[in-house]
Order: C-alpha cells, then structure tokens, then sequence
C-alpha cells in the first residue's frame, strides 16, 4: 500500500481490518521470524486483502503447512471467502482441498482439462477414468472387465449393466465407500476378498486386500486408458464400519451397494453413460 503511495490513515485502517478478519490483531508488531508458519500463512493473505481485489489467486497456499494447520487453514480460507464474498481462483493437487473448498471444479491432467463442475457431480458422475481415479480418498477400484447381454464382469465381481453399455471390454470402477461386509445371501453383485491390511480410524476402518480379477489404473500423464497390472488378484480398498473386527489374513464377502457401479470405455477411458 506504500508503494501504491495510499494515505497513511487509510493504509492503517485497511491494515486493522485486514487483522481483524484474519484473527491476528495481536500479532501486527511482531516480525516475520516471531510468527508461526501458520500466523505467516495468515499474513499472506492478509496481504492480498488489503488490496481488495476482484479476485484472489491460491496457488497452493497450505502445501508447506504440517497436517494439522492444512486443517485449520483450510477452515480459516473457507470462512473468509464466505465473508469477503470475492471470486477465488485456487491452485491444488490436494483433491480433498478442492472437494472441501470448491464451488466448481476444473480437474485437469497433463494441460488438458478434463472436467468441470459442482464436487458433488465430478464424485457422483466423473466423465472419464482418470477424474474416477482422483476424486475421493481413498481413490476408486478400478478392474478390467467386459460387458455382455446387459451384465458386466470383472474379476469375482457380477452385477446388471445399464442399458447403454456395449458389450466387449470395460473398466469397472467401485468406490471403497460403496463395499460393505455381506452375509451368505449377497446376491451376484459381490466380491470374495482377502484381508492384507487393516487401518482402524474410529468410526471407520479402511480395509486392503485382493479379489479376483486383473487391476486397472490411470495413466497419470495421459489421463486416458487403464494400464492393466497383469497380476492374477487384484488389489481393493474397502471402507468399512469401524466396528468391525478384521484382521490380516481374513477371508469375507464384500457386497457393491446397488447402482453404484461406473463403467468406463477400455479404449478411451472415457465414462459409459
């Protein structure tokens, strides 16, 4: 604001309001060396408020921050944009800080932008293979498979196809969070899976191990079809009820909760709708 030779007074009252909705009054006689990384975090911003700009620019700006502060910052930024009511422009490849702080969301891969929209709809309706794979934590299953008579199957997993998928090759995407421990009477939408790992998180607990079938993943730099793993099991994560008493070793049906199946062209990549 100096250098923009602003008044003395309105540099103050800009400065004051600034701290004031940051929450760093107290800090505004301390140097940069006295203040934490995420007090310095907080100053950052505060210097592109007081500019009062039509928009602000993050290119990620909680990258250099522990866990913890990446939480509390994160919080901190959704605040402020709710109050400031100014367009924010933010650069991630945290996809849980795009989810948590996007209003819209443009997923791109290698320069090229692969889809656009609400959170919500890149979750629910990724358009390719690679959005699949990078939107949600832990990431989608994805496992070769192939499409015939109005059924898909990968590996140990069988279940009705929408009516619009060709028959031939697929990739067939299911989220952890769609799996669930399944009694005797699971039906053919189900997978017969080995316990390798277990991560106990409370209220959840996440579950890897492998199924039957051949693996497929992105290709990161393309952004377009799977490259299959080549291995005879393939290896999943399940999202479970915390509950649950698993340990490593353990053999257990899980169940894919119904119409929540993604195929994905084998060619292309590309979602079949």
């Amino acid at each position: 604001l100096k250098l923009r030779r602003f008044p003395k007074d309105e540099i103050d009252r800009r400065v004051r309001e600034a701290a004031k909705i940051l929450g760093i009054e107290n800090l505004l006689e301390r140097k940069p060396k006295a203040l934490s990384g995420g007090q310095r975090q907080r100053v950052a911003v505060g210097r592109a408020i007081v500019r009062q700009p039509q928009a602000f620019l993050f290119d990620e700006p909680l990258s250099n921050l522990d866990a913890k502060l990446r939480v509390e910052m994160r919080a901190e930024l959704k605040r402020l944009h709710h109050r400031l009511q100014t367009t924010v422009i933010y650069v991630t490849h945290d996809q849980a800080e795009a989810m948590t702080l996007g209003d819209r969301l443009a997923v791109m891969s290698a320069g090229k932008l692969q889809q656009v929209g609400s959170p919500q709809e890149l979750y629910d309706r990724p358009t390719n293979v690679f959005v699949a794979h990078f939107i949600g934590s832990p990431p989608m299953n994805l496992l070769k498979g192939t499409a015939a008579g109005g059924v898909v199957r990968a590996g140990d997993l069988e279940a009705p196809a929408a009516a619009a998928v060709p028959d031939g090759p697929c990739v067939v995407g299911v989220r952890p969070e769609s799996l669930s421990l399944a009694g005797a009477d699971a039906g053919r939408a189900g997978l017969d899976f080995q316990v390798e790992v277990v991560e106990p998180l409370g209220g959840e607990l996440l579950a890897h191990g492998s199924i039957g079938g051949e693996l497929a993943a992105p290709d990161s730099e393309a952004g377009e079809l799977p490259l299959a793993d080549g291995t005879a099991r393939a290896r999943i994560t399940a999202r479970l009820d915390g509950r649950l008493r698993l340990k490593v070793g353990d053999r257990v049906r899980l169940a894919v909760h119904p119409g929540e199946i993604y195929v994905f062209d084998a060619q292309t990549g590309a979602a079949v709708r």
